[in-house]
C-alpha cells in the first residue's frame, strides 16, 4: 500500500487536472455511474465537532475510495486546522487498499475544483474581482480554482482573524500573481465581488442579500450542519441556486434548510445540481445580471476521483512510501 503525506500530495496535484477529474466525476454522477451512499454524521457535542464518513464508487473512472473527515470549529485556536481528514483507496476488482492519503489537502483541492466548475459554468466571461469571506485553508484553493477558469484581476479578502487575512494574501498574491487587499468587513466583499467565495465556519449569515449586486455568482461552501448557515435566507431567495447534490443539501445544510422553514423558499427553488448542468441537462448562467449561487456539502465522487489522480500521478512519479499489511 502506498503512503501519501500533504507534501507528497503537493508535488502530484494541480488544479487544472484536479478541475477537470472533478468535472468529470460530476458527468458519471448524472449518468448514474456512481454509487454515492449518503455520508454518515457523528456530531461530536462535547467538543463541538462532526466526524463524517464518505464512501463511493466511480464505476467508469473506476475509482474507490473512502474519507474520514472531521470539522472542529475551534481547532484554528488550538493550532490545528478546522478541517482533518483521511483518505483510503481500494482495488475495485480485488478490494486490495492501494493507497492511504492525508485528506486534508485532498479535501481542500476538490473542493476548490468543485466551485472551480462551478464558476466555469455560472460565473460570468468577464469577472475581474474575486471577493473571499473566511482566510482559511479552503480559501486558498477556491481562489486558485477561479482564478483557472476565469481572468480575473483582483482579490478581496475579510476575515474575523485580521492576520489570517494579511498571510493569505501575501501567500496568495504570490501564487495567482494578482493583487489582493484586505478588506475590513464582509459588507465590502460582497458588495464588490464579482464572484464571491464565502467559506466559514459561521452558524449565523455574514452576508446579507441586499449586499449582492447583479451579475454576481457565488460560492458557499462553509458547512456547520442543519441549524447553522452562512447564508441570509434573502441571500438564497435572490439566487438561481445550484447545488452539489440536492439529497445532501436537503439532509444536511442550514444555508437551504433554514429558508425552507421559515417559508422564504420551498425545494422547487433548487434550479440543477452542477451534475446536470455539467451534463448538458440544464443551463447555467443563462445572462449577464441573474445572480447565481452554488452550494456545495461536499460530494463522496469528489475525493475518490481526485485521490485516484493523487495514487496513479504518484506512481508515475516514484512518489510516496510503499508499506506492507500483511
Amino acid at each position: 500500500m502506498l503512503l501519501l503525506t500533504r507534501n507528497d500530495l503537493k508535488k502530484v496535484l494541480s488544479m487544472r487536472e484536479t478541475i477537470d477529474a472533478v468535472e468529470k466525476a460530476f458527468f458519471e454522477f448524472y449518468h448514474k455511474k456512481a454509487e454515492v451512499p449518503l455520508r454518515t454524521i457523528i456530531e461530536i457535542e462535547k467538543h463541538n465537532g462532526f466526524l463524517l464518513y464518505m464512501p463511493s464508487y466511480l464505476k467508469e473512472s473506476e475509482a474507490l475510495a473512502i474519507k474520514v473527515v472531521s470539522l472542529y470549529a475551534q481547532n484554528p485556536k488550538k493550532g490545528l486546522p478546522s478541517v482533518l481528514a483521511t483518505i483510503l483507496i481500494n482495488d475495485p476488482e480485488t478490494g486490495k487498499p492501494l493507497a492511504l492519503m492525508e485528506g486534508t489537502y485532498i479535501t481542500a483541492m476538490r473542493t476548490g475544483a468543485a466551485s472551480g466548475v462551478a464558476t466555469k459554468y455560472l460565473a460570468r466571461k468577464d469577472v475581474k474581482i474575486v471577493g473571499i469571506i473566511g482566510a482559511g485553508v479552503q480559501a486558498r484553493t477556491q481562489l486558485w480554482a477561479i482564478s483557472e477558469v476565469r481572468d480575473i484581476e483582483k482579490a478581496l479578502v475579510y476575515d474575523v482573524n485580521k492576520e489570517r487575512a494579511k498571510v493569505f494574501a501575501e501567500e496568495m498574491a504570490k501564487k495567482i500573481g494578482i493583487e489582493i487587499n484586505i478588506s475590513l468587513t464582509a459588507q465590502e466583499i460582497a458588495e464588490n465581488a464579482d464572484v464571491l467565495v464565502v467559506a466559514t465556519t459561521a452558524k449565523e449569515p455574514v452576508i446579507k442579500g441586499e449586499w449582492i449586486k447583479e451579475g454576481t455568482h457565488i460560492n458557499s461552501i462553509g458547512w456547520m450542519g442543519k441549524d447553522a448557515r452562512e447564508l441570509d435566507s434573502e441571500t438564497v431567495r435572490k439566487s438561481k441556486l445550484v447545488v452539489d447534490s440536492k439529497e445532501g443539501v436537503l439532509n444536511e445544510s442550514g444555508d437551504i434548510l433554514i429558508p425552507i422553514k421559515e417559508g422564504v423558499i420551498d425545494e422547487t427553488h433548487i434550479y440543477a445540481e452542477l451534475s446536470e448542468i455539467v451534463a448538458g441537462i440544464k443551463r447555467g448562467r443563462e445572462n449577464d445580471n441573474e445572480i447565481t449561487l452554488f452550494k456545495s456539502v461536499g460530494l463522496a465522487i469528489e475525493d475518490a476521483i481526485t485521490a485516484k489522480l493523487a495514487y496513479e500521478t504518484a506512481l508515475e512519479l516514484g512518489i510516496g512510501t510503499k508499506v506492507e499489511l500483511q
